[in-house]
């Protein structure tokens, strides 16, 4: 298939439409951000830190909840469907969110909002690496992470236009009765009614993925999808090697058996702690600090432009340095490099802090963090995710990868002042360091390269007798 012509105007507007759910993941992640000191001043929760902590990660409980399920409606009613309950949840959730007078009501929409999330962060990846043909579905697969990084700028560019400037002597009842206090973080939530709305649309005009159609014996649709995107010869030698694989797996209905056999357990093994590591590398605490790093660095942090200006350029840069070098240099280097890239960076970082430094030094490191991070573990973590797992298990595996993800955030984020208190900031960051470095040895051993490989050729390699 190497002299295959492929239609990638219409490859990608399907990733693009699919990647929408990164986007929104993104957006609806980070705008709370944004309306945080508005709304607790509403709810009257500023002296309240347990819910103001419970109204910054209640997504996160809808988050894990829409992993558990994501698996199991993926396999049973196709990526498609379950990819327009999450355009559908995340529109219910951004109206909502910003509609509701009472504490309450304002945390059930924002799990509905993370029930779409947890939905979307499984279903996007793995809609892309179906659709994708072998040679560039790393740097399809990307475009969701890409998306997802839009998706974050997207919500810091509309909290800093969306917001009235703040006198610096207002007090706590001025900025309650001001536009923002009253309505303007609320418009910082129905800024998303629009993306979500258009994902929700052009959904129903995007195909459903051709290894499911052939999975539910629909083969003549799975060859036209096929054949759309890479002509009659390519269907037919994509078909014939999803049936093949299929077949070779035995029967179509899952069974709990299955995760426990000798060809799968390893793999399902890989992609629990590759999806694990990816957040207890640490960079959500790189985040968490940055207004100490940048006050430090003798920056106002509270300067919203700044933070887009920094955090958010070298994210979608390195982003996209990621998509140009993912199916060049391959899952395995990128994910190498990342792992111990972050862990001497780390390490350096901890010193910088037990040594007192401040200023540029610091700063560098970790926008250098940042950029690693970025261009490696980031987005290569979910092109692996969605590639590695066999045909006929994909949907429940990369259901189980991704709830192991977000109860790992839950656990990063839980730990981490417990950590901070007993280490303090240098121990902390060492800590990370260490694990990063044992992610490194994990991913040398155990994860091979997947580049340029179909879903079946990675399939029978992977799930073969050693």
């Amino acid at each position: 298939m190497e002299n295959t012509k492929f239609n990638f105007t219409y490859l990608l507007f399907l990733a693009l439409v699919s990647a929408m759910g990164g986007f929104l993941f993104g957006y609806d992640w980070v705008v709370i951000g944004g309306a945080k000191p508005f709304y607790e001043l509403f709810f009257d929760i500023s002296s309240e830190p347990t819910l103001q902590g419970w109204a910054m990660s209640s997504a996160l409980i809808g988050c894990i909840f829409g992993a558990v399920i994501s698996g199991f409606v993926a396999d049973k009613f196709g990526r498609k469907q379950p990819l327009i309950l999450a355009a559908t949840l995340f529109t219910i959730s951004a109206f909502g969110t910003g509609y509701v007078n009472e504490f309450t009501p304002f945390i059930i929409y924002r799990l509905i909002g993370g029930l779409g999330i947890g939905l979307a962060s499984t279903l996007s990846p793995m809609y892309i690496a179906e659709i994708a043909p072998a040679k560039y579905r790393g740097q399809f697969v990307a475009i969701n992470q890409l998306t997802l990084v839009v998706g974050i700028l997207a919500a810091q560019v509309a909290n800093f236009f969306i917001a009235e400037a703040i006198p610096e002597n207002f007090s706590p009842s001025e900025i309650l009765g001001s536009w923002n206090g009253q309505t303007g973080w609320r418009w910082m939530f129905w800024a998303e009614l629009i993306p979500a709305i258009l994902f929700f649309v052009l959904m129903f005009v995007v195909p459903k993925s051709p290894r499911f159609l052939v999975k539910i014996n629909n083969n003549d649709a799975a060859k036209n999808v096929l054949a759309k995107i890479g002509g009659e010869s390519y269907a037919e030698q994509e078909l014939a090697s999803i049936q093949q694989t299929l077949q070779e797996s035995g029967t179509s209905k899952i069974q709990f058996s299955d995760f426990k056999s000798s060809k799968i357990k390893p793999i399902l093994i890989i992609g629990i702690v590759l999806a694990i590591f990816q957040q207890w590398c640490g960079i959500n605490i790189i985040f968490n600090y940055a207004e100490e790093i940048f006050t430090a660095a003798g920056y106002s942090v509270g300067d919203m432009l700044f933070n887009i200006v920094i955090t958010g350029s070298v994210n979608l840069i390195f982003t996209l340095v990621a998509m140009r070098t993912v199916d060049s240099w391959g899952r395995r280097k990128l994910m190498l490099l990342g792992s111990i890239g972050l862990g001497a960076v780390y390490l350096i970082l901890g010193g910088a802090y037990y040594m007192e430094f401040t200023g540029w030094p610091v700063l560098v490191l970790v926008i250098t963090a940042i950029a690693i991070y970025s261009m490696s573990l980031a987005p290569i973590t979910w092109v692996v995710l969605s590639e590695i797992f066999p045909n006929k298990i994909r949907g429940v595996a990369m259901s189980i990868a991704t709830f192991a993800l977000w109860v790992a955030s839950f656990i990063l984020t839980f730990t981490f002042p417990i950590l901070n208190d007993a280490l303090g900031a240098s121990g902390t960051f060492w800590v990370y360091s260490f694990i990063c470095i044992l992610g490194f040895l994990f991913i040398k051993s155990k994860l091979p390269e997947t580049k340029g490989k179909s879903l079946e050729e990675i399939e029978m390699e992977l799930t073969k007798e050693k």
